[in-house]
């Protein structure tokens, strides 16, 4: 089925203009084009909405925390038992089965995105020492395009250079570091506070301004470091940043202080919600979105993911270790905690979201307050944190929330009030999200956020990914968004009638942006000194796709 025509739908392509036009899709070669033979295979899409292939920014699926946490929740996913699908026999596709959860395995995960009509997916946060098994994972996953950002925020190497006031080689550093690792963007996660913690220090953050250890770093100084350099180095994704403070009462302050740390330039700050906490007398949490959402709708420069709170098990897996133990410290949950080596930390809790729990419903009201009173939705884009803030199998129930004021409102009522005094919901938002704004928050955003000019539209030329959906005859959107009855990866159909058929490998996504080799005589010796890997054996190497494109440095 190289060539393809999806006939009489309703398509919606904010990228290209289109909201709600009746026209038709043409697919040769993986690609989207003007027009096909007219005896080319065809898809009836009539009374069906049609949208690109979904791109999801920030959710965690190939990692070595990934697969801790597979190990920690085991009983979890054995309770959910995936059997392999059943395949035309015609097809190449080999199915697996699996297993789900939170914390899908592999096959599952390819699986389950595409189910949903996703197409796209990126790792937020790889550890370079673990990025061979993350490039692993991604060949283990069905289907989804696939690449991850990596870890800088904490790396020793880094710290000594920027406390050396060496911006310059810091920037080269960076450079090498994707290169090595294979990676798509430079991933900030408490930037300095892990290190911190590390090194045995427990007091409260100090804000941006305090220096970490006896390095004489600060927070502010990775911030701007590395920003300047993910710009400087013409990368298609700013960098990616996961602020001081997750989850404190107050911690909007902190997150608005980054964001002014690094004013003008281009920055992507995650999972929001979890950072929009304001406080109330006696040091409680209340919500802070509003004032956030004020920053970022009078910045253009800066965006974000909300990563949505969702009731139900959810599985917390970080970087930030100093969270992950304050989160095991007060629910007596299990826990995992990971020093890898000199680049970062890791902290895995199992969590369970519930609806009269006071917390949860702040947090779930803060994520929506965050998407009703954004003025851009190609800036505030869709996220669960996957699997911290619940699954991304909760995306269709997110959007049903965010397109159906009389559910949100009845599902408002059931939630534990004793936060939400002041919170621009619980005082009525009236507005709900159009098909274009979804199209937007789940598609045209996520690619344009992440430079992918041929991902997240139809126009000619793009890749050739395409999901089909049937409305609900009742208007239930979670069902619609759900069950796609079509999807079309890189030209190949891969869910029909709404049934998984094949399941073709995705590619990688990464960068190559070059480096000064000058930059690698020092590291071959703090290799040397303190690795457990050898400098030469650290790089993946290359890889079995052609990097995507960086901007001319010169």
């Amino acid at each position: 089925m190289s060539r393809m025509r999806i006939t009489g739908g309703t398509v919606y392509d904010p990228a290209n203009g289109v909201d709600g036009d009746v026209r038709d899709i043409c697919i040769d070669s993986g690609r989207i084009v003007a027009d096909v033979p007219a005896d080319s295979s065809k898809i009836d899409a009539r009374g069906m909405v049609v949208m690109a292939g979904g791109v999801d920014v920030h959710s965690h699926v190939a990692s070595g925390s990934v697969n801790l946490a597979r190990r920690l929740v085991a009983e979890e996913r054995s309770r959910d038992a995936v059997p392999a699908p059943d395949f035309a026999s015609s097809h190449d596709s080999v199915p697996r089965s699996g297993t789900g959860g939170t914390v899908p395995s592999t096959f599952t995960t390819g699986y389950r995105y595409a189910g949903l009509g996703y197409t796209t997916v990126f790792d937020a946060a790889v550890a370079p020492l673990s990025a061979r098994l993350s490039h692993a994972e991604f060949d283990d996953t069905p289907i989804v395009d696939g690449g991850f950002f990596v870890l800088m925020g904490n790396d020793e190497y880094l710290l000594r250079l920027i406390g050396n006031d060496e911006r310059e080689r810091a920037r080269e550093y960076a450079a090498w570091l994707l290169g090595a690792a294979g990676g798509y963007a430079i991933k900030i996660v408490n930037p300095g506070g892990i290190e911190r913690w590390k090194q045995g220090d427990r007091r409260p953050f100090a804000g941006l301004d305090a220096p970490i250890g006896v390095s004489g770093v600060t927070p502010r100084a990775i911030l701007e470091t590395l920003v300047d350099a993910g710009n400087a180095l013409g990368l298609p994704h700013p960098a990616h940043i996961h602020c001081n403070n997750l989850g404190i009462a107050g911690n909007v302050e902190t997150t608005i202080e980054s964001m002014r740390a690094v004013v003008g330039r281009r920055a992507h700050f995650t999972h929001l919600q979890f950072h929009s906490y304001g406080a109330a007398k006696g040091g409680v949490r209340c919500s802070g979105a509003r004032e956030l959402i004020e920053y970022v709708n009078t910045h253009p420069e800066t965006s974000g993911d909300v990563g949505q709170v969702m009731f139900g098990n959810a599985t917390t897996l970080s970087a930030d270790g100093p969270v992950e133990y304050l989160l095991h410290k007060s629910t007596g949950r299990k826990w995992v905690n990971v020093d890898i080596e000199l680049e970062t930390g890791c902290g895995i809790v199992p969590f369970s979201y519930k609806e009269q729990a006071a917390v949860s419903a702040l947090q779930w009201v803060v994520g929506l307050e965050l998407f009703l009173l954004s003025a851009d939705p190609w800036r505030v884009v869709l996220s669960t944190d996957h699997p911290n803030g619940g699954s991304f199998m909760a995306y269709p129930e997110l959007i049903r929330l965010l397109m159906d004021r009389t559910y949100r409102a009845d599902r408002l009522k059931t939630v534990n009030q004793k936060l939400l005094d002041g919170s621009a919901l619980a005082d009525g938002i009236s507005r709900e999200y159009t098909l274009r704004e979804i199209a937007i928050v789940t598609r045209a955003g996520p690619a344009r956020l992440l430079g992918l000019r041929d991902k997240g539209h139809l126009g000619v030329g793009a890749d050739a990914d395409v999901t089909v959906y049937m409305p609900d005859s009742g208007g239930d959107w979670s069902r619609m968004f759900s069950t796609p009855r079509y999807v079309v990866k890189g030209g190949t159909l891969v869910v029909e009638e709404g049934q998984l058929r094949q399941a073709p490998g995705g590619r990688r996504l990464h960068v190559r942006p070059g480096h000064d080799a000058g930059i690698e005589h020092g590291l071959k010796d703090f290799f040397d000194r303190f690795g457990t890997v050898s400098f030469e054996n650290y790089s993946v190497g290359a890889l079995r796709d052609a990097p995507c494109a960086v901007r001319d440095r010169s």
